[in-house]
């Protein structure tokens, strides 16, 4: 079974840090793109973040310079670092990746999700 498992949410107070991790596990022989997307209450997923299997970067105007993705291939983990939490950063957060299974297989791959949650 190949799945994303998801941690680091949880209750910050506005202003804070936070840093989430998403692990892929299974049967993976590479992970191209990963990224992150946020849903709030009432409100569509929306894009956060993506990175590159080399490394490249991408953020969404209203978190950049305030987030951070990285990745470690070895691990076949992204993280998030968000910094400067703020009351609209209020969401549960998903990660998505891009895979391929060992018999050339593509994979888009969604975790669970990690509810994040800053206080004014």
């Amino acid at each position: 079974q190949v799945q994303l498992v998801e941690s680091g949410g949880g209750l910050v107070q506005a202003g804070g840090s936070l840093r989430l991790s998403c692990a892929a596990s299974g049967s993976i022989y590479s992970i191209n793109n990963m990224r992150w997307y946020r849903q709030a209450p009432w409100n569509q997923r929306e894009f956060v973040a993506l990175i590159s299997r080399g490394g490249s970067t991408n953020y969404a105007t209203s978190v950049k310079g305030r987030f951070t993705i990285s990745r470690d291939n070895a691990k076949n983990t992204v993280y998030l670092q968000m910094n400067s939490l703020k009351a609209e950063d209020t969401a549960v957060y998903y990660c998505n990746a891009a895979a391929v299974n060992p018999t050339g297989r593509n994979l888009d791959l969604w975790g669970q999700g990690t509810l994040v949650t800053i206080s004014s």
